[in-house]
């Protein structure tokens, strides 16, 4: 059943978007993605910048922006309601995990008429003049450890 983004609202279905921590992929959103397919909501796992199946050497990955790029250009794709009768606005809910935050806080700051919510699983949440560097390096004062 395809249902469209007017329609979708109508009855109840969102579209998730999800995306990964750092040295994730997609892949790793399998059983959450299901989960919410069989519960009648759209579902986009993206990869980011070299990571999963992204065809990007994550080695040539050298900023944020290109780390985002592939989510930004989904974001783009979305419909954005500019009064075309064909055309009807389109807020997804992100999702991120881990470093994904980070990615989400971009998003948020570059789309924010195209998302819904936000929801940070258990991810950095920069505040604002934080950057992604500070933010880790206060966790790991914090911490004093990686996981060992």
């Amino acid at each position: 059943m395809v249902v469209k983004s007017g329609e979708r609202r109508k009855e109840g279905i969102s579209h998730f978007v999800l995306v990964h921590g750092a040295c994730h992929g997609a892949w790793c959103w399998y059983k959450v993605s299901d989960l919410l397919r069989s519960a009648g909501h759209v579902v986009t796992a993206v990869d980011l910048g070299g990571a999963g199946l992204n065809p990007n050497d994550g080695d040539g990955i050298r900023s944020l922006a290109q780390y985002n790029q592939p989510l930004a250009d989904f974001m783009k794709s979305l419909p954005h309601g500019d009064g075309d009768q064909k055309e009807v606005e389109e807020k997804v809910i992100l999702v991120g995990h881990s470093l994904g935050g980070v990615n989400l806080t971009c998003m948020m700051e570059q789309f924010p008429h195209k998302i819904a919510a936000a929801v940070f699983l258990t991810a950095y949440m920069p505040l604002p003049g934080i950057t992604p560097l500070q933010l880790s390096n206060e966790v790991y004062e914090r911490i004093q450890t990686w996981g060992d």
